[in-house]
Parts: structure tokens; C-alpha cells; sequence
């Protein structure tokens, strides 16, 4: 039998770093965090995902004296909560409530009103996916939940602003090549232009191995369902893990100044392919990937290899038992990326940004400056709200505005998107 512990193999073989990257500047502000956070009432929107859940748990050491978290995916609450209260050393306070509810919805608005304020505000309630981006009514909702919603969420809250306030942000709205990145960008000026009536601080971050619908997690799945591993081979991304995306986000949620767009120290050297975290995913349980040419003999191969396979009914995300077959080779199919929107490396700054790279040890700040008004931002969204409306809206002419709005915004279209891969 071979044990499996998810947060070992990110470790060993994902970030390559026994401690998180975070663990000297979490100590050297341990007490500023404690002072900002304990007793405080706290909002966490989108907090069922990996990294709103991992934010909170991170945020519970500090002992808040209100917890209330939204999110969309009733089962996901559900189970952060069975999560929180089963984990040893989390301070779970009294008012702890989680609600279902879409942030764009009325009756959160109700909600804000009726229960705040709240010291602490996070939102990462976020269309995340590049593959996302396929037509016009695609890229429609991602611009409302990134966009407009943000921008109408700090509306509500500046009647009565928190001490602090965070949103998410993404490595891919540096020089975006996709719409889900140039979305990202504009909720950026958005959050910018605002942070005059409050403190508000983002985080441009690495991918976050293993997060839910990520790639990684997307082997386990295939392994599971005892389904080929599929991956591309040419592109190159940063890692974190889930703990370390929580604690980059609360540091740079409480300790964050107005406009503060946090980014993790990360060389170069550190970038990982899909490729290679397969196979290493892999070995670490006993195999060695047969290396298919196209999809079709992938998923044959698999049929074969099925019978009497892999005993993978148990897997789950921490820890799980697999037991090797007779054969050690598993099909895996990694290919060139050839989908819009796929850049091959990631940055998290451009060259005409400002950046701090002083002030924390493991951590970069962007310091934002202001592009748009909030007059112009209106101005903005008025001739997004109006293409929206047009009958002969279509994904082109999407693209085209957001070039418009953008400058560094240079997107790359080749007809074929990621839910035409396996």
C-alpha cells in the first residue's frame, strides 16, 4: 500500500519548501496581526474555496470575535465548517454563521446592512479559470462577478467603511494575455480608485497547487475515476500551497496600505509545468507514465489499464491509501498548449510598476497608482454595460474595449479554448 498526504507531495515535490515561504514575516508581525484581528467582526466572501478557506484558517489563530462567511456553494460551507470544527488549535468564535448567498444577490445587501459593520472585509468571490474565457456570455458573467460586482460592493461598504479591506487578484493581470486576467486587471483600478474612501489591499499570487478545479486537483480526479493524466507540456507556472495562499492574503489584508497590490518572492528557477507535477504525482505512488500521442489512445489505454487497476475508491485531498497494480505504467497524455488566453511563463509586476521589495522578507508590493477616477470608472462601466446589451455583442468587440481600456492588455486568440481539451 502506498500512503499518499497531499500537503507532503506540494512540499517535496510542488513548492520545494519544508516551512511556508510566509513563516519569518507571519513571526515579525505576529503582534500587529494580533492587535488588528482579535475581537474584530470579520466578513470572508467566497470563503468556501480553497483560498477563502485557507485565509480563514490562517485568520483564526489571531481569534476574531465575529466570523460570517458567503458563498455560492452550499456543500462547500458545509463542509469548511465541519473542517473548522474539526481541526485542533482554531479559534472559532461564538458568532460564526455561514451563508449561501451570491454577493450580487439583494439579500446580501440586506445582510451588510442589517448585521454590519465589520472591521475585516474579503472578497474572493472570482471567476479564476482562464478556461472561462469562451464567448460572449462567458466572459459577460466573469466581468460581473470580477467587475462590476466589486465595484458595487465598494459602494455598499463606503456608507460605512472597515478598518480593511481585501479582494483578490490574480499573477495573470500582470501584462494579462486573457480576459479572465484583464478582468482582474480592471477590478485592480477599481479597488485603486476606491482606496481613497477606505484601506483596501489585493495580492497577485501563484497558482495554488492542488487548489479545487485546478489542474493538479484535476489528477487526483482522474485518478479516482482511473482516467488518463492530461497536462501541457510548455507551460510554466509558480506555486504556492493552499496554507501559504491564506496567510499571503491576511497579510496582506490587515497589514496592507491603501492601494498595496502584495505579490510572493518567488525566482524563476521555482516555475513548474503541469507536466512535471503529474509525473511526479505519479512515481510518488508507485508508477511511471506511458506516454500517449493524442487523446483518443489515452483514453483507450486507460480503458485497458482499468481492469483490475488502481484502488483509488478511497482518494481524498489530504491522505489516501493507493494500491499498485501488476503493471507500473499509468497513460498520460501531455501535449503543446495551443488554447487562447495560455501564457507561457508568469510574472507579477510589469516594468512600469513601482515595487517595494523591502518591507517583508518573502513578500513583494506593488504600489498601485491611480489610472481612472471614480467618474471615470462610471464612465467605464456605462459602455461595458451598454456592449453587453447589444445584440451584436460578440467576444471580438469584448476584447477590442478591454484592449481599449487596458493598454498591456495583449490578448492571445487561437479559436480554441481548454473545454475543447481533455
Amino acid at each position: 500500500m502506498v500512503h499518499l498526504n497531499i500537503n507532503d507531495f506540494i512540499a517535496k515535490h510542488v513548492t520545494e519548501r519544508s516551512e511556508s515561504l510566509f513563516k519569518s514575516d507571519l513571526k515579525i508581525n505576529h503582534d500587529v496581526l494580533q492587535n488588528r484581528i482579535d475581537g474584530r467582526s470579520v466578513l470572508v466572501i467566497g470563503g468556501a474555496g480553497t483560498i477563502g478557506s485557507s485565509f480563514i484558517k490562517a485568520l483564526l489563530e489571531f481569534k476574531p470575535g465575529k466570523l460570517y462567511i458567503i458563498d455560492i456553494n452550499e456543500n462547500g460551507l458545509t463542509e469548511l465548517t465541519r473542517d473548522l470544527r474539526s481541526s485542533l488549535g482554531l479559534h472559532i468564535p461564538e458568532d460564526y454563521k455561514t451563508y449561501p448567498i451570491d454577493f450580487g444577490d439583494n439579500v446580501f445587501e440586506k445582510l451588510l446592512h442589517k448585521e454590519g459593520s465589520f472591521d475585516i472585509v474579503a472578497n474572493f468571490a472570482a471567476h479564476k479559470h482562464v478556461r472561462s474565457e469562451k464567448d460572449h456570455y462567458s466572459i459577460e458573467a466573469m466581468i460581473e462577478n470580477n467587475v462590476l460586482r466589486t465595484k458595487r460592493l465598494l459602494e455598499i461598504l463606503s456608507e460605512n467603511p472597515p478598518r480593511h479591506f481585501f479582494c483578490v487578484s490574480t499573477d495573470k493581470a500582470a501584462n494579462p494575455v486573457n480576459v479572465m486576467g484583464a478582468s482582474k486587471k480592471l477590478m485592480e483600478e477599481v479597488l485603486i480608485a476606491y482606496a481613497q474612501q477606505m484601506p483596501i489591499a489585493t495580492a497577485r499570487f501563484a497558482n495554488v497547487a492542488f487548489s479545487n478545479g485546478s489542474l493538479p486537483d484535476g489528477f487526483l480526479q482522474r485518478l479516482m475515476k482511473r482516467q488518463p493524466l492530461s497536462a501541457p507540456l510548455d507551460v510554466k507556472r509558480y506555486f504556492v500551497s493552499p496554507q501559504e495562499s491564506g496567510e499571503l492574503c491576511l497579510l496582506a489584508c490587515v497589514l496592507g496600505e491603501p492601494r498595496d497590490i502584495f505579490f510572493p518572492k518567488l525566482a524563476e528557477t521555482q516555475m513548474k509545468t503541469f507536466s512535471d507535477i503529474g509525473t511526479a504525482l505519479l512515481r510518488e505512488i508507485g508508477y511511471e507514465p506511458d506516454f500517449c500521442q493524442n487523446e483518443e489512445e489515452a483514453r483507450e489505454k486507460s480503458r485497458q489499464w482499468a481492469v483490475g487497476g488502481l484502488q483509488t475508491s478511497n482518494l481524498k485531498p489530504q491522505t489516501s491509501n493507493l494500491k499498485p497494480q501488476t503493471s507500473n505504467l499509468y497513460p498520460v497524455y501531455y501535449f503543446e498548449s495551443d488554447t487562447s488566453g495560455e501564457k507561457p511563463y508568469e510574472e507579477f509586476y510589469t516594468e512600469d510598476e513601482t515595487v517595494d521589495a523591502s518591507s517583508y522578507q518573502a513578500l513583494g508590493i506593488v504600489k498601485g497608482k491611480p489610472n481612472y477616477t471614480l467618474i471615470e470608472l462610471d464612465s467605464i462601466f456605462s459602455q461595458i454595460q451598454q456592449l453587453f446589451q447589444s445584440n451584436t455583442t460578440d467576444k471580438h468587440s469584448i476584447v477590442q474595449l478591454l484592449t481599449e481600456l487596458l493598454p498591456n492588455f495583449q490578448h492571445i486568440e487561437t479559436g480554441k479554448n481548454l473545454d475543447q481539451k481533455m
